[in-house]
């Protein structure tokens, strides 16, 4: 495989999943500048110029050119235009067929399903479209909500990493859930329950940002 775009536009029920725009700018501050979204991501708190240099670096990123690269895909609320989040996409390999997911999204979304209603379509990208094998989730072992929402998701917990990175400071545990391509098709209409509510603001293990 030489590269992959996504056959966009990426829609479920209530959002789209898209590559991000400079317009989005506000969208995104609005939830970088939160304490609480970015507790467990890779990024600190940003101000607004900021969070407009790791805008231009997404920009790029709604295409994967070789393996290595995170697809980062903007979640719009589809009844309102408003950027709500975002969620990725990495090729981890391209011989072993192998990827992770990652996602963030503002507070004042959640509770509605709407994070594992951007995951479970990224799922179906990694399988159906990337052609994957097996996908990963990897997250603080104290982001108890995503982890609930993985598990909805029908991705099963493999390992408890100890002290497995320092992380803003601290060292920090891991989570690593999977999934793989023929327990997806098992249901063909996605893991039972991925559209159940809950409170999980991300998943993201790397330094994609």
């Amino acid at each position: 495989m030489t590269g992959f775009r996504p056959a966009y536009p990426l829609l479920t029920e209530r959002l789209e999943l898209r590559p991000h725009r400079m317009d989005d700018l506000d969208d995104l501050y609005a939830f970088h500048s939160r304490p609480e979204v970015v507790r467990y991501t890779p990024w600190p708190v940003r101000d607004r110029e900021e969070t407009r240099a790791a805008l231009e670096r997404k920009l790029p990123q709604g295409e994967l050119t070789e393996p290595g690269q995170w697809l980062v895909l903007a979640i719009e609320l589809r009844e309102t235009g408003t950027v709500i989040g975002e969620v990725l996409l990495k090729w981890a390999s391209e011989a072993d067929r192998q990827g992770e997911i990652g996602f963030a999204l503002h507070t004042d979304y959640q509770g509605k399903g709407l994070a594992a209603e951007a995951a479970r379509e990224m799922l179906r990208v990694g399988f159906e479209e990337l052609g994957l094998h097996r996908i990963v989730a990897i997250l603080d072992d104290r982001n108890t909500p995503s982890a609930q929402l993985l598990e909805r998701l029908g991705m099963r917990r493999e390992a408890h990493h100890l002290e497995a990175l320092l992380f803003k400071g601290e060292w920090a545990n891991e989570y690593v859930y999977a999934l793989l391509a023929h327990e997806w098709r098992a249901d063909l209409n996605g893991p039972t329950g991925a559209r159940g509510a809950g409170s999980a603001t991300s998943a993201r293990s790397e330094r994609a940002d």
